[in-house]
């Protein structure tokens, strides 16, 4: 390619897609900033909305054949950011409680983060066609139901200065660290092109926007507890799937190879 190549003509129309999520990441990003349960919240609903347009965008290159070099650089350098940094950022402005824990979730940020932007780079260089490791939007997606559970639970109980579930407090930083484990481990693989990653995807992604906007309209407190409920039992049913539907699969395999063996 010429060395004249400039940014527009790098650029195809699925990139585009990619770059309005990355812009939208930096207002989660800006929302965060500014600590408040309110701006916390329109963070991780802003961050659910770039999961849509990750989909969409992979889902254009496809069909348009307009994988190129440039657009997958450009995609994991946005999944790094808005679903590895901005929803740790989130978390930890989340779950602060100006005490010395702060220190503990800051370490479980980081671990989150890092774990991101190392199965990204990974991701990268590997000519795998399954996936080795959550997928960052999953991990991401995990997160945001976790904060939404904790979110309706207080605000059931007493609106936005009613403290998070007493137990969530001790959870969540070794919860971050998990996650960022579990983008990187190699124990876990979700077989050839990943595709039951896409349809639990596809399943569980809409339940933050949709359940999101329901915090804006002031709901009552079993409008609250219900919805807290169903993003309590959403996650720990996306833990458990990606935990033990991967490790299933490898024990399956790993039987099917000794059989033919």
């Amino acid at each position: 390619m010429s060395s004249k190549s400039t940014i527009p003509s790098l650029l195809k129309f699925k990139d585009y897609v990619t770059l309005i999520g990355t812009t939208i990441g930096i207002i989660a990003l800006i929302c965060g900033s500014f600590g408040n349960r309110d701006a916390v919240s329109l963070g991780f609903f802003l961050i659910s909305i770039t999961l849509g347009t990750d989909l969409i965008d992979g889902y254009i290159a496809r069909k348009t054949g307009t994988v190129n070099d440039m657009g997958r650089e450009l995609d994991s350098l946005s999944d790094s950011l808005t679903f590895g940094i901005i929803p740790a950022i989130l978390s930890f402005q989340a779950f602060k409680t100006g005490t010395i824990y702060d220190f503990i979730l800051v370490i479980g940020c980081i671990c989150f983060a890092l774990g991101a932007i190392l199965r990204l780079a990974r991701f990268n260089i590997l000519a795998d066609p399954g996936y080795t490791g959550v997928p960052t939007p999953v991990s991401c997606l995990l997160m945001i139901g976790f904060f939404y559970a904790n979110y309706f639970y207080a605000f059931a109980y007493g609106g936005l200065t009613y403290p998070f579930l007493p137990i969530t407090y001790y959870i969540v930083p070794f919860l971050l660290a998990f996650i960022g484990w579990l983008n990187i481990t190699t124990y876990i693989k979700f077989g050839e092109k990943g595709k039951s990653v896409y349809y639990v995807f596809i399943l569980f992604a809409p339940l933050s926007p949709i359940f999101g906007l329901i915090g804006i309209l002031n709901p009552n407190f079993i409008v609250s507890m219900t919805v807290a409920i169903i993003f309590l039992v959403a996650s720990i049913i996306l833990l458990v799937w990606v935990t033990l539907h991967s490790f299933l699969l490898n024990f399956l395999e790993k039987r099917k190879n000794t059989k033919s063996d």
